[in-house]
């Protein structure tokens, strides 16, 4: 009888092995930063009208944090670890927003500036300044809707409109010193979440829960997910909607725009830029 004799596993070439282990690594900044230029280009090639209707509905996806961090915090028991529970509800409209693919301000300050980065002329500055115009105004305009809806409907008990007030208070009480330098942090970790997600694969749900977590547990300065919660507050009448939009909108604006843009479009370009070869740097 014949015997079969075992097999043994062929030797890989060392193209093989090469191309196994680039499959492994993790991608590097300058192919996280083609594909975030990719798809800077396309959101800058669409009309203003698609761009106001999907801000529009990122602004009204935002409430949900403000709703679900606050209905959280009224039916959890008043202890020290209540905010860290809390907190996971402040996720919510940023889960939303991003994996529905919607328009939000903070995610545009790296986006459609790499190709502004990339080729610095009037004509794509301008494109990049209709494309935040539209996307902020649309973003704001959602944020005052809901926050009308909230208040002077009764869609939620006294006691919760209360927890939305007191979370208004909280975000209108720092300086405008302040509120600016929370926002830089705000807008610098909300652009580093646009720059790991291309990547991150199944992970995604979990870079937009733990980076936004952080976000609101830090009480850094978001400028529509403030805005909300500021708002709700003016449309209850203890603050004006000057001092609503000059206290908190307009320093946390400022700031975001800052952290999204210097510290991540910024950084991560002028590195992919500086390992260029000469010859071929743009």
């Amino acid at each position: 009888m014949e015997q079969s004799l075992p097999t043994t596993s062929q030797p890989t070439t060392p193209q093989e092995e090469h191309k196994e282990a680039k499959e492994r690594s993790a991608p590097s900044s300058k192919i996280i930063h083609e594909a975030i230029l990719r798809e800077g280009h396309e959101e800058l090639a669409r009309t203003s009208g698609a761009l106001f209707w999907s801000g529009l509905a990122a602004g009204l996806s935002m409430g949900l944090s403000m709703i679900a961090q606050g209905v959280m915090t009224h039916y959890l028991p008043d202890s020290p670890w209540r905010p860290l529970v809390a907190s996971l509800g402040y996720s919510l409209g940023f889960l939303v927003v991003v994996l529905g693919r919607q328009q939000l301000f903070t995610e545009n300050t790296l986006t459609p500036i790499l190709p502004l980065l990339e080729r610095p002329t009037w004509r794509n500055l301008r494109n990049v300044l209709r494309l935040w115009g539209v996307v902020l105004v649309a973003n704001l305009l959602g944020c005052l809707a809901l926050a009308l809806v909230v208040e002077n409907t009764g869609t939620f008990e006294p006691a919760i409109r209360a927890e939305f007030t007191h979370m208004g208070h909280e975000v209108l009480a720092p300086s405008f010193g302040i509120v600016m330098i929370r926002g830089i942090f705000a807008g610098w970790m909300i652009a580093l979440m646009v720059w790991i997600l291309p990547f991150a694969g199944t992970g995604r749900i979990w870079v937009i829960i733990l980076i936004t977590y952080v976000v609101g547990i830090c009480h850094f300065s978001h400028v529509i997910a403030g805005t909300i919660e500021v708002f709700t507050l003016a449309a209850t009448g203890e603050v004006s909607w000057g001092q609503a939009l000059v206290g908190f909108t307009v320093p946390a604006l400022l700031g975001n725009i800052l952290g999204g843009v210097l510290l991540v479009a910024g950084l991560n370009h002028a590195q992919v830029v500086a390992n260029e070869p000469k010859g071929n740097a743009a």
